[in-house]
């Protein structure tokens, strides 16, 4: 596999970014959102999107209409629109109480779902008479701050994972807009706020992130506790979750890159995969394979041992021996297709974004490297 293309954005985190073709925006823990073009092999800035008067906590760049939405510990959300060279802020009506967490485009971009703090999320649509963008608001049964997003392909179904430890499955059908989805493993009646499902792996921990699958059949989710969990809908309302064991540090987030592999990363601050293989979900390895291998226990006590005796310090560990130096807030897709992903980006509080390519055949299979 390639080496992952490293680019040293900021010296300050980056806690969320989206690329769209040849442009990357990325917000830094500010109350700016700052876009970049890729020219000869290095990011130039572009324009720097200013309006909010809080952190900046999610952003979105939708590749089709080429709109960015961001949302803000200000609750507010802006959807920008390029008009003439110039981003222009639209004003969305979240009508929410506390701070917004995340945001996500719909696969169709015509409406896009805030998470917030204030126990909801806010589905939001252009209202072409008002020239805004309004929301309607799910509720019941969300006990805590939402946390992560995703869309099902068929643009209607809402998975939202949440600090009350719980994942869960809305429907976000907004009449007029969207049209009568069809029948999925889901359920076939989907009004507004219908509850198509509710997991917990009983094990406590609020979910860092949610993903479906690209068939919409399965959900992932990651919760604190350092677990990956999915979750197979049947129409008879039995789901089905599985847990897979995990002896590393917690994901952040989560991507399927094809209906049988899920990148996850977080604290440990390399990519993992986890692939279903022989009929069971296992944790396979690392895809960061710049990481060296993490000298057994009696090497590396020979090894202080001989740093005690001569009173020098081993300069070699003052770094990870991964590409981000730190934890990794985001993965995002880059290149390919839904059920089919060739590359995938990341993003960490080391200030960098790296560009993988998915190359599963490479991978670092000692899970003991995973602890330096």
């Amino acid at each position: 596999m390639a080496s992952p293309s490293c680019y040293e954005i900021s010296n300050t985190p980056i806690t969320a970014h989206s690329f769209n073709k040849d442009k990357l925006v990325v917000c830094q823990n500010s109350t700016e959102a700052i876009i970049y073009e890729h020219e000869q092999a290095a990011w130039k800035q572009e324009a720097v999107l200013t309006g909010h008067d809080k952190v900046i906590t999610s952003i979105d760049f939708a590749p089709n209409t080429n709109r960015i939405v961001t949302c803000s510990q200000d609750r507010n959300a802006y959807v920008w629109t390029n008009e003439q060279g110039t981003w222009k802020p639209g004003l969305v009506l979240l009508r929410i109480n506390r701070a917004a967490t995340y945001v996500r485009w719909s696969p169709n971009e015509e409406k896009f779902a805030v998470a917030n703090g204030a126990r909801c999320i806010a589905v939001c649509y252009f209202d072409e008479d008002n020239d805004w963008w309004a929301s309607k608001h799910i509720k019941k049964p969300i006990r805590s701050t939402v946390l992560s997003l995703d869309w099902h392909p068929n643009n209607v179904l809402l998975a939202a994972g949440s600090a009350d430890m719980k994942a869960r499955v809305f429907s976000s059908f907004i009449k007029g807009l969207d049209k009568k989805p069809a029948p999925t493993v889901w359920g076939d009646k989907l009004p507004f706020n219908t509850v198509c499902g509710e997991f917990s792996n009983g094990k406590g921990g609020w979910i860092h992130s949610v993903a479906f699958s690209p068939s919409g059949d399965a959900l992932a989710f990651a919760g604190h506790d350092a677990s990956i969990n999915i979750a197979y809908a049947s129409q008879d309302g039995n789901h089905t979750l599985l847990t897979i064991p995990n002896h590393t540090l917690p994901f952040r987030s989560l991507l399927w890159a094809n209906e049988s592999q899920i990148i996850a990363a977080g604290y440990d601050c390399a990519p993992i995969l986890i692939e279903n293989k022989n009929n069971g979900w296992n944790i396979a390895g690392s895809l960061d394979t710049g990481r060296k291998k993490v000298s057994q226990a009696a090497s590396v006590l020979s090894r202080f041992k001989s740093m005690d005796s001569r009173g020098q310090a081993d300069s070699s560990d003052s770094g990870l021996l991964t590409t981000h130096q730190n934890t990794i807030n985001e993965v995002r897709f880059h290149t390919g297709t839904r059920e089919n992903v060739t590359h995938f980006s990341t993003c960490g509080v080391d200030g960098r974004v790296v560009i993988w390519e998915f190359d599963p055949s490479q991978l670092v299979a000692d899970m003991g490297a995973l602890k330096v």
